[in-house]
């Protein structure tokens, strides 16, 4: 699931309990899957929050070296590797009123 938050940012969260790892990639990183490591929560969910800018992105979680898909996310895309989450990420409420 993704949750976004006041301050912008948005918080990737995953549950996955029995996992040793759990990573996030996306086209926000260059499918990166090492980069963006989640936090382990006590509840079987894992976490990672950060900063993105506006915009619809594809992602996936890598828990113990497979993939997976989000279906609690904004929905699900094709891409010429698969199907990927979605997520979408507004621009900021002031940005919109000065437009």
């Amino acid at each position: 699931m993704t949750i976004t938050h006041d301050d912008g940012s948005v918080e990737f969260r995953f549950y996955r309990p029995g996992a040793q790892s759990v990573t996030l990639a996306g086209d926000f990183n260059g499918w990166q899957h090492a980069c963006f490591p989640m936090k382990r929560c006590s509840d079987g969910w894992w976490s990672y929050r950060f900063q993105l800018g506006a915009g619809t992105y594809q992602f996936k979680y890598c828990a113990d070296g497979e993939w997976y898909l989000d279906y609690a996310a904004f929905g699900l895309e094709r891409s010429p590797y698969g199907w990927n989450s979605v997520v979408c990420i507004e621009p900021p409420k002031h940005a919109i009123q000065a437009a």
